[in-house]
C-alpha cells in the first residue's frame, strides 16, 4: 500500500491543536522562535504522546512579531545559535526528535541559499544526528543534508501555490495561499497520487513528496486536515509518519 505522512505545524497558539493531533501523523512543534514557550511546548508534546504521532521540532527566526515569516539577514553562527537554542528547548521536554522542520522564512531562505542550508543542517546534526529533516524535494536543504548523510523527507504543501521553479510563492504575492478547502484537498491528492502540482501560472511540474503540510494557524485547518485524510484513505493511501 502506498503511504504518505500528514504533518501539522502546532504549538503556535492555535485553539485546534488537540483535534489536529488526532488527524495528523506527525507534528512540528514551535520551540520558542517564531512562537511558543516552555509551557506551550510541554502541552504540545503531551498531546502528541497521547495521540501517538511523531514529534518534531519547528525552529524559526526569533521574530514573533512577524511570526518568523519575514526574511532576515543572518550569519551561519546566528543560524547555529537559534537551532541549538530551540532544539534544546524541546529536547528538555522530550528527549528524542523524530524530525526537524524549519519554519517560515528560515525554511524558504535556507532552501535557496547554500551557506545558510549548510549551517542549518550542520547545527541540527550536532544536536540530533539521527533525526529526519523535513524539506522541499529539491534545493539547498536537501543537497546540504545529503552531504552530511542527514536523512530527509520531501515535503509538499496543500494550502500554498508553487512557482515555476518549484518553490513556494511568497505569501506577499496575490493568490499565494489556497483558501478554498476543496481546491487544497485536490492539490493534496494530485501531489500524493500523480506526483505533480499545478503552479500559479497553470503549468504542471513534478512534485514528489513523502509528507504533506497542514498549517495549524489557518482558520479552516481542521476541516482541511479531516477532508485531506479521508480523501487520501479513500484513494487507498495509508497515512503514516516516515
Amino acid at each position: 500500500m502506498e503511504t504518505i505522512d500528514l504533518n501539522a505545524d502546532l504549538g503556535e497558539g492555535g485553539e485546534q491543536d488537540e483535534s489536529l493531533m488526532i488527524l495528523a501523523s506527525s507534528v512540528n512543534i514551535a520551540c520558542g522562535g517564531h512562537a511558543g514557550d516552555e509551557g506551550s511546548i510541554r502541552r504540545a508534546v503531551e498531546l502528541a504522546i497521547q495521540a501517538q504521532v511523531a514529534i518534531g521540532a519547528h525552529p524559526g527566526y526569533e521574530d514573533p512579531a512577524h511570526f518568523g515569516r519575514r526574511p532576515m539577514n543572518v550569519s551561519g553562527d546566528d543560524i547555529r545559535g537559534l537551532i541549538h537554542r530551540q532544539l534544546e528547548r524541546i529536547l528538555a521536554v522530550h528527549p528524542r526528535l523524530h524530525h526537524v522542520k524549519p519554519h517560515g522564512a528560515l525554511y524558504n531562505q535556507s532552501n535557496q541559499d547554500k551557506p545558510m542550508a549548510a549551517a542549518l543542517v550542520a547545527a541540527i546534526a550536532e544536536i540530533q544526528p539521527d533525526t529526519i529533516l523535513y524539506c522541499p524535494p529539491h534545493g539547498a536543504l536537501a543537497m546540504a543534508a545529503a552531504g552530511i548523510n542527514l536523512a530527509t523527507c520531501a515535503e509538499g504543501f496543500i494550502d500554498r501555490r508553487y512557482g515555476e521553479d518549484g518553490n513556494l510563492c511568497p505569501r506577499t504575492e496575490e493568490r499565494a495561499l489556497i483558501e478554498d478547502v476543496g481546491e487544497a484537498v485536490s492539490q493534496a491528492l494530485k501531489i500524493a497520487i500523480q506526483k505533480n502540482v499545478k503552479t500559479l501560472k497553470g503549468t504542471t511540474i513534478p512534485m514528489e513528496a513523502r509528507t504533506l503540510c497542514i498549517h495549524g494557524d489557518s482558520f479552516d485547518a481542521l476541516d482541511l486536515l479531516r477532508l485531506t485524510r479521508s480523501s487520501l484513505e479513500e484513494a487507498g493511501i495509508k497515512i503514516t509518519a516516515p
